[in-house]
């Protein structure tokens, strides 16, 4: 089911993000990076079926490697320590990303061959779309 989601992704659009990241309690200075940012995202799953998930861009590249249904320690791309499970949910990857008594969700879905990450903080909800590298 994670297979549909494997392989380099690249942002195409962004909508409300600088409005998320702010519900998220992310500083302007770290916001400002966050919008700047154009990441690749690369999704591979190994043969002992932990998915890693690379966000590349020229300011910073991060990575999370996980097993779907195992919660799992998390440092955020802004320093976050947070609690992250990934589940399957009517064919989308969902993470939900707990810390300090808040949580939020983001559901990556593909679709007509976009990858649709949508991330949701409380009533925020921002949208960001990806096209498969060639």
């Amino acid at each position: 089911m994670v297979e549909q989601f494997v392989g380099k992704w690249t942002l195409v659009s962004s909508e409300n993000f600088d409005e998320y990241m702010k519900a998220v309690g992310m500083s302007f200075a770290t916001r400002q990076m966050g919008n700047l940012a154009k990441p690749n995202l690369v999704i591979s799953v190994g043969d002992d079926g932990v998915i890693s998930i690379k966000a590349e861009s020229t300011l910073k590249t991060t990575a999370i490697m996980f097993k779907l249904n195992e919660e799992f320690n998390e440092t955020t791309a802004d320093g976050r320590s947070a609690r992250s499970i990934f589940t399957i949910e009517n064919g989308k990857l969902v993470q939900k990303q707990s810390w300090d008594g808040k949580t939020t969700t983001l559901e990556r879905a593909v679709q007509d061959g976009k990858l649709t990450a949508k991330c949701i903080m409380e009533d925020v909800v921002a949208v960001r779309a990806y096209e498969k590298a060639a």
